[in-house]
């Protein structure tokens, strides 16, 4: 996409409304009976899938790899839609619905590497996935190297090993939103036999992973496609079929599914993503320019923002934003004046997830995590995830707290 240096409100937003149709009208029948039907789909809830015949069961048990039912572990009818749907928004050909976005993270992992394997992942990436990779694939005999999210190609390439066979990537990355270059990690992860999976939760529906070379993208669907902040559910979406069936092998094995309330929640969810963000990301970037003009902030971490680390890859990639982004104060201000400042706002809450209709706000100091770089220094920084409330009023909320916040030095 083409913007000015700082983005523009229609920048970030242009993107939902190309969605728009795709999520009200995808995952459902378009064939009404003449007896009628409700505009949702039903959910079915169960365990035990019932067969005419043997041989009807034989042949539903072949094709397990299909959105058939077979057992209640295996999918529901609601799932198999939700999951057409996500094929749909993200581009790809076959996506699997697990319970929650950390299952989205490491079943791609355990699905494409074994032991004597060798896993590139971003200094940046989400503490959980680094934790899993640190302890239950380091004891499976799996090795990782971490990298810089926004190094070179030379870079990239100087870590890969003959036995590396999977690079990991996830932009923009958590808490410090490095938007890295994710053609030129697939470039480089296919040269060597390598896939490469993205993280795409932050860049759903605004980044189409497929063609920027991605071969699986995984998201938590608990952020925005669910959207009111009371599901766990996640899923990963693949390029191609053989891609598919070792996933979806994996996925069974490993017990992958999601319970079919959380899955109509979800595909009801969707509905209304693309309205939700397109405000979402309007209001996020209005605040993000509001934040940059105030003197108690140093720095903006909103990848629409010229100063953002990879803010040329996303005005290349990206056709839109969403509402989740990071500030850092002044290098004079303490962080406990930041936390005084945290508890004193009214209009955000204070919680560690993101995507659903209310605002929120995470001090980000002490918890970041480097290998491949130095950690930041312990700046007062935070995160903020915007809701659906009046902009005017977060603003005046924000504006109370940083007030507060010379008092407090």
């Amino acid at each position: 996409m083409s913007t000015n240096s700082d983005g523009t409100l229609d920048d970030v937003s242009q993107g939902w409304a190309r969605l728009a149709s795709t999520l009200v009208q995808g995952g459902r029948s378009k064939r009404i009976p003449e007896s009628g039907e409700f505009v949702n789909l039903p959910v079915a809830r169960g365990s035990t899938v019932l067969f005419p015949t043997l041989e009807a069961m034989a042949a539903n048990g072949r094709n397990s790899h299909d959105h058939a039912l077979v057992y209640g572990a295996m999918g529901s009818p609601v799932q198999h839609e939700l999951e057409k749907l996500l094929s749909d928004i993200e581009g790809g050909t076959h996506t699997q619905v697990v319970n929650s976005g950390l299952s989205a993270c490491t079943t791609p992992l355990l699905a494409f590497l074994g032991s004597g394997d060798h896993l590139l992942l971003p200094d940046s990436v989400y503490g959980p996935t680094r934790r899993f990779a640190n302890t239950m694939l380091a004891r499976m005999g799996i090795a990782t190297t971490y990298y810089a999210p926004l190094a070179t190609q030379d870079e990239i390439r100087a870590l890969i090993r003959p036995e590396t066979k999977l690079l990991f990537a996830e932009s923009p990355g958590s808490h410090t939103f490095e938007v890295q270059d994710i053609p030129m990690l697939s470039r480089t992860a296919h040269e060597a036999g390598a896939l490469l999976v993205l993280d795409n939760t932050w860049g759903i529906g605004v980044f189409q992973p497929f063609e920027h070379g991605v071969d699986v993208s995984v998201q938590a669907l608990t952020k925005y496609p669910v959207g009111h902040s009371d599901v766990i559910i996640g899923s990963i979406t693949v390029a191609d079929e053989g891609l598919w069936k070792k996933l979806r092998d994996a996925a069974i094995q490993l017990g992958q599914c999601a319970g079919p309330d959380d899955c109509w929640l979800t595909l009801r969810g969707l509905r209304t993503m693309a309205v939700r963000l397109a405000h979402q990301s309007r209001s996020a970037l209005e605040l993000a320019q509001w934040l940059k003009a105030r003197s108690e902030v140093s720095r903006v971490l909103h990848p629409a923002l010229e100063d953002c680390p990879g803010h040329e890859n996303w005005k290349r990639d990206f056709r839109g934003a969403s509402g989740l982004f990071g500030v850092q104060l002044r290098a004079d201000i303490s962080v406990a004046a930041m936390e005084r400042m945290v508890d004193s706002l009214k209009m955000f809450g204070i919680g560690a997830s993101w995507g659903g209709y209310e605002s929120l706000i995470l001090p980000t100091t002490g918890r970041i995590n480097r290998t491949a770089q130095d950690a930041p220094s312990e700046i007062a920084a935070f995160r903020l995830q915007i809701g659906l409330e009046a902009v005017d009023d977060l603003k005046a909320d924000l504006a109370n707290g940083l007030e507060g916040l010379e008092i407090a030095v």
